[in-house]
């Protein structure tokens, strides 16, 4: 059966016991338009290819369509969903996720060009973005680019991200919530160097997990409640779903497993742990392999964060069931997420690396700004979700959030104000930061705990959950492209209710 989850536990985490107060108080005014804005297309990167010669790798024809798929025993649900499929090159592949409503499993090579021609056949506007790549301005899906029902868009891009798991899912301002909702996402690899000199699983033992919550009516339709509740807090369904399926089941052998997990929820945070107590070893984070695994004994994963975690089964009976869970926090149930079925031996005599990459990496001593860094407070006030007193226009960009090209900054998320606390997935499009610092206020220590013992900051990221009372440092750097890129809450209703704003990158 599906698992109906206890939606008032959502709720006590998001306003009991953490001074929510919703005071009044002017919204401050946004700046004037942005005076470099232009708008931008796919002739942009084509043009750059035809001056350099250059063509495609991987050509795809993707298409977002409703459908009916058998998710739950009665009825068919009617869902959104993307198909793709590969018309020319062999830099890549598609794979559809098996019984999944979910967008076919992309897979790119690091340094390919990759031209994907996008058509809309829903009845609404939409666009995709291409979460944690490192893409053009024209690129990454921009929601003033949304096109409407029956128009195609083509993105062309070079792939430049380190080998690594990353998603893509709509963006149109405003219906990013509901379409992800409908089954609007699906999941990319890169694959590239730093993959290739280590032991990790791979083929059937590299399995990606997208872990997402839905609520169902009773002939097993998707609802979606657009309130002030949902507003407020995100949306919080009562069935966990994993590649689209409910009660998922993993059947394994005896030997060692590479988990690639996405929070591909709307709003919801999982506390996630093994079952049996056993730690889980983390590999990997958003932007790709760590220099070395970290262990921890449970893992926080916020809305559009990645992990990959290896799990070894090699000491298990045949029979055995090992179940990776979301733990109980803020008063809420503890409920299986996958469950790890033992049914057969293998021999496999792999061990977790001791040195799994070069990270790489920035430091902080070197940022333009590390006296003084850029500052952004995460807040609602008259009942809106803003950044810095700012709601999102679809064109403007305040004089504080211009960036240079080739500058490394260090940026601050404030999740302390009093006016709503509540949790805040950090997103910003186009890079890979590193968290450099985190700190917490005195009186939310206590009520954190539960979840902030989960964090895993380490590696490249490009997304950072705040708790309440929380405030965090990322470093990074714009390099490459110029343009229009955007920050935001990936609460996707927070985003969807204006907590997000544009971002500048200019020469």
């Amino acid at each position: 059966m599906a698992r109906r989850l206890d939606r008032r536990a959502f709720l006590r985490y998001a306003i009991s016991g953490l001074g929510v107060a919703v005071a009044g108080g002017a919204i401050a005014s946004l700046s004037g338009c942005d005076p470099h804005a232009r708008d931008v297309g796919p002739d942009d990167a084509a043009e750059g290819l035809q001056r350099t010669g250059e063509s495609p790798n991987l050509v795809l024809d993707m298409r977002a369509r409703p459908d009916e798929v058998q998710i739950l025993p009665g009825a068919k649900t009617k869902v959104w969903r993307y198909e793709a499929r590969v018309l020319g090159g062999d830099a890549g592949s598609v794979q559809p996720l098996p019984s999944s409503y979910l967008g076919p499993l992309l897979r790119f090579r690091r340094g390919e060009t990759v031209r994907i021609t996008f058509t809309n056949e829903l009845p609404e506007p939409t666009i995709i973005h291409w979460h944690g790549m490192h893409v053009p301005e024209h690129a990454d899906g921009h929601p003033r680019l949304a096109i409407d029902p029956g128009e195609s868009y083509t993105y062309t891009f070079r792939v430049m991200n380190r080998a690594g798991t990353y998603w893509y899912h709509p963006h149109p301002h405003g219906r990013t919530g509901p379409q992800v909702n409908a089954g609007l996402a699906g999941l990319i690899i890169v694959e590239g160097n730093e993959v290739s000199t280590t032991a990790l699983p791979s083929g059937a033992y590299d399995v990606p997990l997208v872990i997402q919550d839905r609520a169902f009516s009773d002939d097993n339709q998707l609802m979606y409640a657009a309130t002030m509740e949902t507003r407020m807090l995100g949306f919080s369904g009562d069935t966990i779903l994993v590649n689209g399926q409910p009660t998922y089941v993993l059947p394994v052998a005896t030997r060692p497993y590479r988990l690639r997990l996405l929070n591909g929820s709307n709003a919801r945070i999982y506390k996630l742990g093994w079952s049996d107590g056993r730690h889980l070893d983390v590999i990997a984070t958003d932007g790709g392999l760590l220099e070395r695994p970290v262990s921890r004994t449970t893992v926080t994963l916020a809305p559009g964060e990645r992990v990959e975690v290896w799990v070894d089964f090699s000491q298990d009976p045949i029979g055995a069931a090992i179940i990776l869970q979301n733990l109980s926090f803020a008063g809420g149930d503890t409920f299986p997420v996958v469950q790890a079925n033992v049914v057969r031996e293998e021999q496999a005599h792999a061990v977790l690396p001791e040195v799994l990459s070069d990270l790489g990496g920035y430091r902080e001593i070197d940022a333009i700004n590390r006296e003084k860094p850029r500052s952004f407070t995460l807040e609602m006030s008259h009942m809106s979700w803003q950044l810095n007193g700012r709601t999102f226009d679809m064109h403007k960009v305040a004089p504080d959030e211009v960036v240079r090209l080739g500058d490394l900054e260090v940026w601050e998320f404030r999740n302390d104000s009093l006016r709503m606390a509540m949790p805040h997935p950090m997103h910003v499009h186009n890079v890979q930061f590193q968290v450099v610092g985190r700190e917490v206020l005195p009186d939310f220590a206590a009520q954190n705990r539960g979840l902030a013992e989960g964090y895993v900051d380490e590696g490249w990221k490009d997304t950072v959950l705040l708790l309440p009372g929380e405030r965090v440092k990322v470093l990074l750097k714009f390099e490459s492209y110029e343009g229009l890129y955007l920050y935001h809450c990936h609460n996707l209703e927070h985003e969807d209710a204006g907590m997000m704003r544009n971002y500048r990158v200019q020469a």
